[in-house]
């Protein structure tokens, strides 16, 4: 049965993703740095999950209203990739600048341009 109080907006199929490297690879400093960013820049968590694998790495998950964020550290190389994903630009904009304030906690060295991913192009 339908909520009458609710309201439908209509969304473009688009995707706004932001790829980055960052040097720090310990899950206890970075995942609290990108709980408040998301929360910052206003998205919507619905879930979160996590896995420590055995002996050394890490892998996160954050489920988003908007798409989802995703971190894989590389403990071998002393990296951590981190992927957002999102149908909202301007929140993946504010993310991509909030993120700046974060560079010496978790060693932010590659951040590419936020890419467009639209079907109908």
């Amino acid at each position: 049965m339908m909520n009458k109080n609710l309201s439908y907006k209509p969304v473009e199929a688009a995707i706004f993703n932001l790829k980055f490297w960052i040097r720090n690879i310990e899950p206890q400093e970075i995942t609290p740095v990108f709980e408040k960013l998301l929360k910052d820049t206003e998205f919507g968590i619905l879930n979160f999950s996590e896995h420590h694998f055995p002996v050394k790495g890490y892998t996160a998950l954050w489920l988003l209203a908007e798409s989802h964020l995703a971190v894989h550290t590389f403990p071998d190389n002393n990296y951590t990739y981190v992927e957002l994903s999102g149908c909202n630009e301007s929140k993946t904009e504010n993310f991509k600048n909030k993120i700046q304030d974060y560079e010496e906690t978790l060693g932010l060295f590659q951040i590419n341009q936020t890419e467009f991913f639209n079907p109908n192009f």
